[in-house]
């Protein structure tokens, strides 16, 4: 078994594409199906179950990708060692973060670690809170950014927390209540709402803040994107409650603050297994410590 294997089907497993993967892998693509397949007879068990029109784990399949990406990880971290005890910083770190991170000014402190660190391969995936979470645990991501509810944390991780922030309503400059000084659940309960899929964290905020008051709102749009949000917001077609640190960068819209409104917390997390000397640099770049415990 190679790692070039290893490499491959994890490629193919995140991409859903044998075309996709070869892309990214810059081989041909009949040269990684060989690849694969050889290793398919060598395992005795098929990974994947292809059809026309989509590729995806079977149940070996499915197994084997952890201990393939932990096979990957430790021979990139090897190799990063090395480089790493003769004062150089090299390697790959993939970092995961939420639409609306606001603690950190993400664009600039990559600018200034891809300056101090240019032989570090930097990838950003942008994903909700719980699904980077598990994709750090599974060691897909290096780094992710969180943002949950006071009452959430992420387990099976080490992390900092970064920041604690309050929402405030985000409503069109000529809705009825851009001229407030502040506004209540109860009022804001009256308004048509757009905001994050049910059940995700950026969504929970907002549901167990109404709850709590004992107050149920209309969702009519659910969408993953803050630009879409603030498209339909000034528009007149809704409202929305954003962290204040975040709200200010969507232009058109006017903010107003929350009286008992929700509130979240902006993690930073890594694995358990510790962090790569890239992830480790990154860090630093932000000032964050490598050394907490569990979150």
């Amino acid at each position: 078994m190679e790692l070039q294997q290893m490499r491959y089907v994890v490629a193919v497993a995140e991409t859903g594409s044998f075309t996709r993967a070869a892309q990214r892998c810059l081989v041909v693509q009949s040269a990684l199906s060989h690849q694969i397949a050889r290793l398919e007879r060598e395992l005795g068990a098929r990974l994947f179950d292809r059809t026309s029109r989509s590729v995806r784990l079977t149940p070996a399949g499915a197994a084997f990708l952890p201990a393939a990406r932990q096979c990957l990880d430790f021979a990139q971290r090897a190799v990063a060692e090395v480089a790493a005890a003769v004062g150089e910083v090299r390697g790959r770190v993939v970092v995961g973060v939420i639409p609306t991170v606001a603690a950190v000014d993400l664009p600039a402190a990559l600018r200034v670690f891809r300056e101090r660190y240019p032989q570090v391969q930097v990838a950003l995936r942008m994903l909700p809170s719980h699904e980077l979470v598990e994709q750090v645990r599974q060691g897909a991501l290096d780094l992710a950014f969180l943002g949950l509810p006071p009452t959430t944390r992420p387990e099976g991780v080490r992390g900092h927390e970064l920041a604690r922030d309050e929402h405030v309503a985000v409503v069109a400059p000529e809705h009825r209540l851009a001229g407030r000084d502040e506004v209540d659940l109860r009022t804001l309960a009256e308004e048509l709402f757009v905001d994050f899929p049910a059940g995700s964290p950026g969504r929970t905020q907002s549901d167990q803040a109404f709850a709590a008051a004992g107050l149920t709102r209309g969702v009519a749009f659910e969408v993953t994107t803050a630009e879409l949000m603030a498209g339909l917001i000034r528009e007149g077609l809704a409202i929305a409650v954003l962290p204040s640190r975040y709200a200010p960068r969507l232009g058109g819209v006017v903010t107003v603050p929350v009286v008992d409104g929700p509130s979240r917390v902006e993690h930073l997390v890594w694995s358990t297994a510790g962090l790569t000397p890239a992830a480790a640099a990154f860090l630093a770049v932000l000032g964050v410590p490598g050394n907490v415990g569990g979150v």
